[in-house]
């Protein structure tokens, strides 16, 4: 009678804390590949964009893992395929992220190279997340020409290349039906909020990236 009691009175516990009777949702797993903008150069670890999406997921209950990030500073697109290749990833993927080129903008690569090796690297994540290109997601490269760090240097001509990279990242996406955001104009508003840029004077701030995560969020309510 006593043991009864026990099991039933456990029985109760339990589906007083699911109410629902559901199952726990798995947590997804994250990849994001890229530069010093994913690594988050100049930030706490905590306030890379990719650590911040996922914190606010799991915030939301959509449970995650930590991230897995594949990205250094100063990478170009053939630096990070060079980086994909030697790194062991445990695909596949839920989701993967992509943010580079800033690089070949900066040393003066050309927009043509950039297309032919963003288009790979567009489907290697495709791969890393077992085909679903609707859960690859790629944010546009943000303009460095507007921070103290570029002050010196010519502003206008930075942010027409850095649009025409962004215009090949766009069309490319497009094409593949890969969700793009567009998170150049944000960064753009350093000049008004200095705030907005990390104590270096060149990379985003902890406040920048949670920017874009605010725009990044309403793509996992949908996928």
């Amino acid at each position: 009678m006593i043991i009864r009691l026990l099991s039933l009175l456990c029985f109760s516990f339990i589906a007083c804390n699911n109410p629902t009777n559901k199952p726990q949702e798995e947590s997804k797993r994250f990849l994001a590949l890229g530069d010093s903008y994913t690594i988050g150069e100049s930030v706490e670890i905590n306030k890379r964009w990719p650590v911040q999406l996922v914190n606010r997921l799991n915030a939301m209950n959509i449970p995650f893992d930590p991230p897995t990030i594949v990205a250094k500073t100063g990478w170009t697109t053939d630096e990070l395929i060079a980086a994909i290749e030697i790194t062991t990833l445990e695909e596949p993927y839920d989701y993967v992220s992509l943010l580079i080129g800033v690089n070949n903008q900066y040393r003066g690569r050309s927009v043509e190279e950039f297309r032919t090796q963003f288009i790979e690297l567009l489907e290697r994540a495709i791969a890393y997340a077992n085909g679903n290109e609707k859960h690859v997601f790629v944010l546009s490269i943000p303009d460095w020409g507007v921070t103290p760090f570029a002050v010196s240097r010519d502003s206008a001509q930075i942010a027409l290349e850095i649009d025409a990279f962004n215009q090949v990242i766009a069309l490319e996406c497009a094409a593949r039906n890969i969700s793009y955001f567009d998170i150049t104009p944000i960064s753009r508003r350093a000049p008004e909020q200095p705030e907005l840029v990390a104590a270096d004077g060149l990379h985003p701030s902890d406040q920048m990236y949670a920017l874009w995560v605010n725009e990044l969020i309403p793509f996992f309510n949908h996928n």
